[in-house]
């Protein structure tokens, strides 16, 4: 995770924290508790698996787990992980879906009308040997 210039940590909402209002940051920025209002940033933002926000997601990039109820607008990439539930209206430019992700969404890829990328990965299956 990119580091925030102001501090030199990024910005985080602990899992026991709930916040109702809007919040606006520089940096990149973690929610593992409830924001019950928007989060706008120009930097990364990060639903852990426990986090949730319903309310407006406005960001570079999102790696999610957790739950988003409300619009996304993701100006890079939206990773999806396997644990994560999207609901509302999502607007990306690249779409990373692991198995197991629930989108129920009105999904549109770049506000110019650009193509966009999309790549649907397998979830990994742990019963295969690794090896060096």
């Amino acid at each position: 995770m990119k580091n925030n210039e102001i501090n030199g940590h990024y910005s985080r909402l602990e899992k026991s924290t709930s916040v109702n209002g809007d919040i606006v940051s520089e940096g990149d920025f973690r929610i593992d508790g409830t924001l019950n209002g928007s989060l706008k940033t120009k930097g990364k933002v990060v639903i852990g698996k426990e986090g949730s926000v319903k309310g407006e997601v406005a960001c570079s990039n999102a790696d999610v787990e957790g739950t988003i109820n409300g619009n996304l607008n993701v100006s890079g990439i939206l990773s999806l992980r396997s644990s994560s539930v999207i609901e509302g209206d999502v607007v990306i430019g690249k779409l990373i879906v692991e198995s197991g992700a629930t989108l129920n969404a009105t999904c549109s890829m770049n506000k110019e009308g650009n193509k966009g990328d999309l790549k649907l990965l397998k979830k990994s299956d742990d019963t295969h040997e690794k090896t060096a």
